[in-house]
């Protein structure tokens, strides 16, 4: 059994307890109205649930047509799970009653919070009980779950009581959205959905690594704060990418200033949401930025069909909407269907005279036997061999004649296995019964062109993820190489920038040819050995980016510039300078490393120079880097184009980039636990190959 198999074998069998309980006390149950303990049992009796369960508060006899005990040893048998319908003050003392009778699992809607905290605080004290009975617990301070395919429920809150069983696990760690996806009128189905909450002990790690156990788990929606155990979240997007089950992520929180400022770049330039986007990418998470565009990714991706080979192509009733579309399509780097040309002598034979027979296609003409033209053209569309999916981009108002929308999205659904669905320009312009019964005949609705568009842009980038050749790992660096390297960075003295440039040329990165004097003389010696023209800087030891603070001057030429320049840098730094050649100009790039907390070391790639933090122009990797994924990451930079050459100018040797990213992932994932950061910042990337100016080393302090 592998690693994965066995965290998936494990986390599985562990909260059966909580999601799979055979039994369920209810602690705090009420016969009030409107009371927690009330709703709880609603939810739990009215959802379905079979089998025993036994209501405990001594304030009553009987609720909800059950015996009501006093306490929860009063039930004198095991039970599987035991859901907390108390105010924090009781939270302690119930949890531990819990672990005396047996119970395998618990549920927490509290938000273990106090007014005046103690130490260990009421939340670590609870975390404390539950890991010492290796218990299962769902929150606190969160809304329970619902695993519709088991009928068990354990919120607090009111649920759709009629909920259909489906392919989407949904895990949150908002609790209003919770309740809002359950409540979707989508036709988006769930086999279970949770709402984490502080996840005491149980991560949505555990939870997601549950769902993809599951045979009728096809997407996973996740609406991440945080992620409380890497290492397991990790196993779980290995196993969901094996299994081709389609993970999509929202995120909050990937603006704000959580790990305060830092001396590199690379810290800077991935922030906070770095993480995420190096992980997505390398897993194949589906990254949305908007709770519709989740819904309507769902939508598309529960329909079960995958994208062919292709881009995508859209039938439209409306010029104006075509180009529209067109436009989100270029902005979000969506590929568009090409029509091959007997596909558009079909569409041309098919369309009224002024209709261009291309893709976006705006079939609507005269309204001539609109209902054919519309078939064939849509039918012409999908037969194309670069068609990947097609989408029907038409509104849904009240329909009245056979000849409507949705028979001609019925007919191009049978008509083809390849994606379809219908998008309508408008959300607000859609009648809900016909959408509603689109859907229940498998077609998605999508609401919205951007949210739709971006929908099937997640299908494609799906298909294009799974193509992608497994990382060809690279070499290793040499142990002694490694072992020097590592002591320096165990010791606590400060870092000059001729020996961060050391450490990168010993990893196979080439560097700017540099010579280090604290003398006048020296320095002159150093610039005529070198050859005109050079560059003189600052070499004292604790200066971060010298150009922002004036210790660089460059371009000098002759004897009297550097011998100015030197005496400027010693006034104002101190003595000791590095005299470096100039490098022949090219297209300056900004590479490194930072450390992330919780998934470790991260590449950085960005536009370099003074606009390192101005363009914001950066893509984020896991490392290891092989030369194709390095090559992938590049092209995702917006400066990429001046790298293949713009304006007369020389393309970069973009295999000599490649190869630097590639040797500088294998000096992250070296120096992963010693380094806190590293840049190199400019790389000079020209048609000869890229050279290293500056570095700053940053370890772990």
């Amino acid at each position: 059994m592998t690693a994965v198999e066995e965290s998936v074998t494990a986390g599985t069998s562990s909260l059966r307890p909580l999601l799979e309980a055979g039994s369920v006390a209810v602690v705090g149950a009420s016969a009030r109205p409107g009371s927690v303990g009330a709703e709880v049992m609603h939810q739990l009796l009215q959802g379905g649930f079979d089998g025993p369960v036994y209501p405990i508060n001594p304030r009553y006899r009987e609720v909800a047509g059950h015996r009501c005990l006093p306490t929860l040893a009063d039930i004198g048998r095991p039970v599987d799970l035991v859901i907390l319908a108390v105010g924090n003050a009781a939270l302690e003392t119930q949890l531990r009653e819990t672990v005396a009778i047996g119970a395998g699992a618990a549920t927490i809607f509290a938000s273990a919070y106090e007014h005046e905290p103690g130490d260990p605080s009421l939340l670590d004290r609870l975390r404390a009980v539950a890991t010492e009975a290796g218990m299962v617990v769902c929150g606190g301070n969160g809304m329970g779950f619902v695993h519709v395919e088991h009928r068990l429920r354990a919120s607090a809150y009111s649920q759709p009581l009629d909920l259909e069983p489906g392919p989407v696990t949904f895990l949150t760690h908002s609790g209003s959205l919770f309740t809002a996806m359950l409540h979707n009128r989508r036709h988006v189905r769930f086999n279970l959905a949770v709402s984490t909450g502080q996840e005491l002990v149980t991560t949505m790690a555990d939870y997601l690594l549950y769902a993809l156990d599951q045979p009728s788990t096809r997407v996973v929606a996740l609406f991440l704060e945080t992620v409380r155990d890497p290492r397991r979240f990790l196993t779980a997007l290995r196993l969901a990418r094996e299994r081709d089950i389609a993970v999509v992520a929202l995120t909050v929180g990937r603006h704000d200033e959580t790990r305060g400022l830092v001396t590199a770049h690379s810290g800077a330039l991935a922030g906070d949401d770095g993480a995420y986007e190096a992980v997505f990418d390398a897993y194949g998470v589906h990254r949305v930025t908007a709770l519709d565009e989740l819904l309507d990714t769902l939508s598309l991706f529960t329909a079960g069909r995958r994208a062919a080979p292709g881009g995508l192509a859209a039938l439209h009733d409306s010029g104006g909407e075509r180009a529209h579309l067109a436009d989100l399509a270029l902005d979000g780097q969506i590929p568009l269907a090409v029509p091959g040309a007997r596909t558009r002598e079909r569409l041309a034979a098919l369309l009224d005279a002024g209709l261009p027979a291309t893709n976006p296609l705006d079939a609507w003409g005269s309204s001539r036997n609109y209902h054919e033209i519309f078939l064939a053209c849509g039918q012409a569309l999908l037969d194309d061999p670069d068609t990947a999916g097609l989408v029907f981009c038409v509104d849904l108002p009240d329909e009245t004649d056979e000849d409507s929308y949705p028979d001609i999205a019925r007919a191009l659904k049978r008509a083809s296995e390849k994606p379809f669905g219908v998008l309508s320009n408008v959300s607000g312009a859609i009648n809900d019964v016909v959408a509603d019964g689109l859907r229940q005949e498998g077609i998605p609705v999508l609401e919205g062109t951007t949210t739709g568009l971006a929908a099937f842009g997640h299908l494609l980038a799906h298909r294009d993820h799974r193509a992608r050749p497994p990382i060809q790992p690279p070499e290793p660096a040499a142990s002694a190489v490694a072992e020097r390297w590592r002591q320096r960075l165990s010791s606590r003295s400060p870092w000059s920038e001729s020996e961060a440039l050391a450490l990168v040329a010993d990893f196979g990165i080439d560097v700017v040819e540099q010579r280090l004097a604290e003398r006048e003389d020296d320095v002159l010696a150093a610039a005529r050995g070198l050859g005109w023209p050079v560059a003189v800087k600052t070499a004292m030891p604790g200066i971060s980016h010298k150009s922002d603070q004036g210790g660089v001057q460059l371009s000098l030429t002759d004897d009297q510039a550097v011998r100015t320049a030197y005496r400027t840098l010693r006034a104002g730094f101190g003595p000791a300078v590095s005299v470096a050649r100039m490098v022949p100009p090219g297209v300056e790039l900004a590479i490194g490393v930072v450390r992330d907390p919780a998934f470790g070391p991260l590449v950085v790639v960005g536009a370099g120079g003074l606009l390192v933090e101005v363009l914001r122009d950066r893509r984020v990797a896991l490392p290891p880097l092989d030369a194709v994924s390095a090559v992938r990451l590049l092209d995702g930079l917006k400066v990429s184009r001046l790298l293949t050459g713009v304006r007369g100018a020389p393309a970069a040797d973009m295999g000599a980039i490649a190869r630097a990213l590639v040797r500088l992932s294998v000096l992250a994932l070296t120096f992963g636990d010693e380094l806190a950061a590293l840049d190199v910042n400019p790389l000079i990337c020209g048609p000869h190959g890229c050279v290293a100016v500056d570095a700053l080393v940053e370890p772990i302090t």
